[in-house]
């Protein structure tokens, strides 16, 4: 039986005994709990009726740098990632909304270069843009931008710069973003990386953890 099912049957259980109470007890106060249980447990079974859907995290989208050919390629990835492992859209709106946490995109990649773009999402306090909706001062927008770059969301670079495609295209301004660039990227990344696990693997020949020729319990030295 499932968690939703013995639920249910909790409910009718619930039920059950506040019309029970209606029916056999003529004390007033106990009468009147009664009711609520029932209602309760009435309310507990509608609830329970009602498909539930599971709250899953963001499909994170794979950087298939096989299947980036053209600038409009690039885009679509970062249209992806935007929506999902950038986790972009939870604060950022692509048009006017009374309720984004953070500015609007709308034709940011016309309005912003993307070097600032870049900055702006490595180094987000580097410059504050400020909310003007209202009347009054200027004030900052009520969520924090985080380094995009880093963890928890830890975008890779070849990843920003597909984003930034797509702020770019979204905006209708022509993709400045090269391929060959950012296969590049990829390229230099991954040679840092094969060498950061050969001169890992170089100090563990030359520091062993354990030392072998270390004399036994009891041996005279």
């Amino acid at each position: 039986m499932s968690e939703v099912a013995v639920l249910q049957l909790i409910g009718l259980v619930v039920v059950g005994i506040g019309l029970l109470i209606l029916l056999f007890i003529k004390a007033m106060f106990v009468r009147v709990v009664g009711f609520v249980i029932i209602m309760l447990g009435i309310f507990s079974l509608i609830a329970l009726g009602v498909p539930q859907m599971p709250s899953l995290p963001p499909a994170i989208e794979t950087f298939d740098l096989a299947s980036v050919k053209t600038p409009d390629d690039l885009a679509a990835i970062g249209q992806k990632i935007f929506f999902s492992k950038g986790q972009c859209a939870l604060c950022h709106s692509i048009g006017p909304s009374e309720s984004a946490r953070c500015p609007d995109l709308k034709g940011i990649g016309a309005k912003l270069t993307p070097e600032f773009i870049y900055e702006s999402l490595t180094q987000p306090q580097a410059y504050i843009y400020l909310d003007y909706r209202h009347q009054g001062p200027p004030k900052e927008y009520p969520a924090r931008m985080p380094y995009i770059n880093k963890n928890p969301i830890a975008l890779s670079d070849q990843e920003i710069y597909s984003v930034i495609a797509f702020l770019q295209k979204m905006s209708g301004e022509p993709i400045s973003i090269k391929v060959e660039d950012v296969m590049q990227l990829a390229n230099t990344q991954q040679t840092m990386t094969v060498a950061a696990a050969h001169r890992s693997s170089d100090f563990e020949r030359v520091n062993p953890t354990e030392s072998t020729d270390a004399p036994e319990s009891g041996e005279a030295k």
